[in-house]
């Protein structure tokens, strides 16, 4: 089980795959803005994050270059769900670091299946970056990251 965060501006289509993710046997809410998954996010870290591309305010896009630029959040997967359509589109999320892109309207069966395989493909839990840089450049001892749990 999952904690899956949905942000996109259309209650309707949030709703609906809140419930089929919870009917999937993940844990799942939403919000309308991009602005409130981040609030919501510096909260509670989800183990995923269904985002729309397209909102008033802070965009999906948008809001995706931020996280990567986080130390907190530059590993979160992101799957981009939106109801624009094209190659465009999507290279663009796919370049701002987006793991997978939905397009609306969806199948439930669609919409389980990508986030199963974002989520089987993530590995490993979060690492804070400075601890994982530290880790990857051989400043910080194997036994250390072991007594921090950043392995």
């Amino acid at each position: 089980m999952a904690f899956i965060l949905i942000a996109d501006d259309d209650e309707l289509i949030a709703e609906m795959a809140s419930e089929v993710l919870i009917d999937a046997g993940h844990a799942s809410g939403w919000v309308t803005s991009g602005e409130d998954a981040w609030a919501l996010m510096k909260n509670r870290r989800p183990d995923l994050l269904l985002l729309d591309q397209d909102m008033p305010g802070i965009t999906g896009v948008n809001l995706l270059r931020k996280l990567r630029g986080s130390s907190e959040f530059y590993d979160l997967p992101v799957i981009m769900f939106t109801a624009m359509s094209g190659a465009e589109d999507e290279n663009r999320a796919i370049y701002a670091g987006a793991q997978d892109y939905i397009r609306k309207p969806f199948t439930p069966r669609a919409l389980v299946d990508k986030i199963a395989r974002t989520l089987a493909k993530r590995g490993q839990s979060h690492i804070d970056l400075r601890d994982r840089l530290a880790r990857d450049s051989g400043f910080l001892r194997q036994s250390e990251a072991m007594a921090r749990r950043i392995i």
